[in-house]
C-alpha cells in the first residue's frame, strides 16, 4: 500500500467504527466531543505533516497512533455534563450545567427559552415558477428530504431550544425559500444531542431546484431522485450527509465542503458524472470511474453524454463515497 494512502484508510475505518459502534449502542457517542476536544484535529494534523515526508516504519507507526489515540479520546471519554456556548463580553467560551431536573422549565438557568413544538410552512405551487431556490442554514439539526408535495415548498420543523426562520421571495417566475436556524447573539446556545432540531422537507417536481446547505454538526437525508435538481451545494463542518440524486439535467452541479464528516453521493448507474476533490486527510471511494489523475475521476463515456453532472468533493478529515445504483 502507499504510504500516502494509509492515513485516509485509518481516518475512514476509525469513522466508520465510531458510527458502527455508535448505532449498535456500544459506545454512547456524543456530538458535543466533537467540540470540547477539538484541539485533537490539531494534534493529528500537526503530527501528519511533520512525518509526511519521512517514510521509516516507526513514522507510520507514530502517525497511525496519534490518529488512533485521538479518536478513542472522541470515543471514550465521559461526558457527564451538558455543554453550553457561552458569549460574555465578546469571547465564546464552555460552561457546564449540572441541573439535569430542568426539563420542563420555560427558561434554563442560562436564560435559554426552552421550545418544544412543531412549525409548518408552506407554499402553493404556481405553474409560472420554472425555477426555484432553497435554501437552508444553521446547525445542531436534522434535515430531511424525500417526499414530493403538490404544494411549492412544504416543511414541518421541530424545534427544541431554538427556532427556525422562514423567509420566501418571488422575481421574474424564480421563487427563493429560506429556512434559517435562529441566530442567539448574546445568549447560550444549549446543545443536546439527545434533542436535536429538525426539519421535513417536501419539494414540488416541475420546477427545477437550487439547493444551498450550510450547517454546523448535522445530519443531511436528502433523497433526490425525485426531483430536477441543477446546482446542489453543501457547506458542513461535523456532520452525516447521505445524498440521493436522478438523472442530471444538461448540467447538474453538486459541491460538498465538509470538515469532519461521512459523505455518501448516490447517483444513477447510466448518469454520466466527473469528479473532482480536493482534501486533507480525506479518504475516496468511486466505484466504477476511472481515474483520470490530478484528483479527477470520470464514469466510461462521459465526454460522449449529452447530460452531464459534476462533482467537487473538498474535505479536511472525512470520508467520502460515491455509489452508482
Amino acid at each position: 500500500m502507499k504510504s500516502n494512502k494509509i492515513m485516509p484508510g485509518v481516518v475512514l475505518v476509525l469513522i466508520g467504527a465510531l458510527f458502527l459502534l455508535d448505532n449498535f449502542h456500544v459506545i454512547n457517542f456524543r456530538w458535543e466531543n466533537i467540540i470540547s476536544l477539538w484541539p485533537v484535529f490539531l494534534i493529528m494534523g500537526g503530527v501528519n505533516l511533520l512525518l509526511s515526508n519521512n517514510p521509516a516504519p516507526w513514522a507510520t507507526a507514530t502517525k497511525i497512533g496519534v490518529v488512533v489515540i485521538c479518536f478513542c479520546l472522541l470515543a471514550f471519554v465521559p461526558n457527564n455534563h451538558r455543554y453550553f456556548w457561552n458569549h460574555h463580553n465578546g469571547n465564546w467560551n464552555f460552561s457546564d450545567d449540572d441541573d439535569d431536573n430542568d426539563d420542563n422549565d420555560t427558561t434554563s438557568s442560562h436564560g435559554v427559552l426552552k421550545i418544544e413544538g412543531a412549525t409548518t410552512y408552506s407554499e402553493p405551487y404556481v405553474a409560472s415558477i420554472k425555477s426555484a431556490h432553497l435554501n437552508i442554514s444553521g446547525g445542531a439539526s436534522e434535515y430531511t428530504i424525500k417526499d414530493t408535495t403538490g404544494e411549492l415548498f412544504n416543511a414541518v420543523t421541530k424545534e427544541f431550544y431554538n427556532k427556525y426562520d422562514y423567509t420566501h421571495s418571488q422575481d421574474s417566475g424564480v421563487f427563493t425559500a429560506n429556512l434559517k436556524m435562529r441566530d442567539q447573539k448574546g445568549k447560550d446556545f444549549h446543545w443536546d444531542s439527545d434533542k436535536m432540531n429538525s426539519a421535513v422537507i417536501k419539494l414540488n417536481t416541475a420546477p427545477e431546484w437550487d439547493i444551498n446547505v450550510k450547517t454546523g454538526a448535522s445530519a443531511l437525508d436528502f433523497d433526490l431522485s425525485k426531483f430536477k435538481v441543477r446546482n446542489l451545494i453543501i457547506n458542513g463542518g461535523a456532520a452525516s450527509f447521505e445524498v440521493k440524486m436522478g438523472q442530471p439535467l444538461v448540467n447538474t452541479n453538486i459541491e460538498v465542503s465538509t470538515g469532519v464528516s461521512g459523505v455518501t453521493i448516490q447517483i444513477p448507474e447510466d448518469a454520466a458524472c466527473s469528479i473532482t476533490t480536493s482534501s486533507g486527510l480525506s479518504s475516496n471511494d468511486f466505484e466504477g470511474f476511472d481515474d483520470k489523475g490530478n484528483s479527477h475521476y470520470e464514469t466510461p463515456g462521459f465526454n460522449a453524454a449529452k447530460n452531464k453532472m459534476y462533482i467537487k468533493l473538498k474535505g479536511g478529515l472525512s470520508g467520502f463515497e460515491v455509489k452508482r445504483y
